[in-house]
């Protein structure tokens, strides 16, 4: 029934996406075939594969979100199979055409739209034999920067010692943290600053009391003062505050001069963040939550934050990321991309950062997963804080399927 009612809508209320342009080059190749796999990584990682009727297969990755697989296998796949792989924008446009109303503008429908779309690239890029960044223009940069998402407090308890998870709570424990990325090559380190000090706290306030912005201000102190001129460092609140409490906070680490602070306020509210812009002396960075460039024009053209931080495959995909950073351009903004995925949405990831001159760096969420990097074959793709674009046609690396079944959420 699903499968019906998609074809249908696509073929009647959006012809036009539908309408296949004229060939010359004799028959092009047709998708056969749309599927998913989860992997169990320390977020559920979806991976998307686009089948071809030339034997090319198109990998993909949508953002970690319940429903993905439902809305690819029961209205995507009906609406592509049988379409040319290498209409990549037509075909998006024909996604969000075909979910009008059902996600595609925001939410499940757009993250679903999101994989399959990096999947078409790469399964575009295998058959055009060329790597994705040359079908975005060409590259502008040979490696892009990677940067470490670090963890302590919580994330460290699992490893502590006996008698010592109270401390991993502690600044301490962050700036080891720290330490250790910077050690590892990284130029630029993050942490989560809405964490456990020990106390009993109304989180559902937004509000925090002296005390506990000393203990934020602490934490920041401790991992400037260890990484001294090493490193960059950037701080995480995702959206946890209210402004009063953000603003505070934010004076509060001021004095140590932070690459930036990430998600102060809760997204909706585009005038409060570009007000506490306004207020604080720090750079603000966000995006993670934002849908296409529609749901960053406002971001943008209010000039509310000074880096962006879009999601490929949640945002849109390869492209549509693209155009966010041409947007951001022209306010001489920043991208510095979220990204929790595997090695498929890190690579598609790195594609967007080679094509545009106004990317910084780029999140790794995985330092902790010992096998992230097995999932591909090949040597390693991060190189202490760097990662090569690669040159392979479509994305540029192959998911080594073994390891992939290894690590499959049943």
């Amino acid at each position: 029934m699903y499968e019906d009612f998609a074809s249908k809508l696509a073929a009647t209320m959006w012809a036009d996406f539908d309408d296949k342009p004229d060939r010359t080059d004799g028959h092009p190749a047709e998708i056969t075939d749309l599927s998913t796999t989860v992997i169990d990584g320390n977020f559920p990682w979806t991976i998307v594969t686009v089948e071809t009727d030339e034997g090319v297969t198109g990998i993909g990755e949508a953002y970690p979100s319940p429903g993905v697989h439902e809305v690819i296998s029961d209205y995507l796949r009906p609406v592509l199979v049988g379409e040319n792989p290498t209409d990549v924008e037509r075909l998006y446009n024909l996604m969000r055409a075909s979910l009008s109303g059902r996600g595609s503008q925001q939410g499940i429908g757009t993250i679903a739209i999101s994989g399959v779309e990096i999947a078409l690239w790469d399964a575009a890029g295998k058959l055009l034999h060329q790597p994705i960044y040359q079908l975005l223009g060409g590259k502008m940069r040979e490696e892009v920067m990677v940067y470490a998402d670090c963890h302590a407090g919580e994330a460290m308890v699992e490893s502590a010692e006996e008698g010592q998870q109270e401390e991993t709570y502690q600044p301490e424990a962050y700036a080891r943290a720290a330490r250790m990325a910077v050690d590892d090559g990284f130029d630029l380190v993050k942490f989560d600053l809405d964490v456990p000090s020990g106390r009993e706290l109304n989180r559902k306030s937004r509000h925090f009391d002296p005390p506990e912005i000393e203990h934020k201000r602490r934490i920041v102190e401790a991992v400037t003062e260890e990484v001294g001129t090493d490193a960059e460092v950037g701080v995480d609140l995702h959206w946890n505050f209210n402004p009063e409490t953000a603003e505070r906070l934010c004076r509060a680490i001021e004095p140590y001069d932070l690459a930036y602070v990430e998600d102060p306020l809760p997204p909706e509210n585009v005038d409060a963040l570009r007000e506490l812009k306004r207020r604080v002396d720090v750079p603000l960075l966000t995006g993670e939550n934002c849908y296409g460039r529609h749901d960053f024009r406002d971001l943008i053209g209010k000039q509310a934050v000074d880096f962006l931080a879009p999601d490929v495959p949640k945002t849109g995909g390869i492209a549509e990321t693209k155009k966010i950073a041409d947007m951001a351009e022209a306010y001489y903004q920043t991208l510095v991309p979220h990204n929790i995925g595997s090695p498929v949405a890190t690579v598609a990831t790195a594609h967007v950062g080679a094509t545009v001159p106004n990317f910084y760096g780029l999140e790794y969420h995985a330092r902790e997963v010992g096998w992230w990097e097995d999932l591909v074959v090949g040597d390693d793709l991060i190189q202490g804080g760097t990662m090569a674009v690669p040159d392979e046609p479509g994305l540029g690396i192959e998911l080594d399927w073994n390891v992939v079944r290894e690590h499959e959420k049943s």
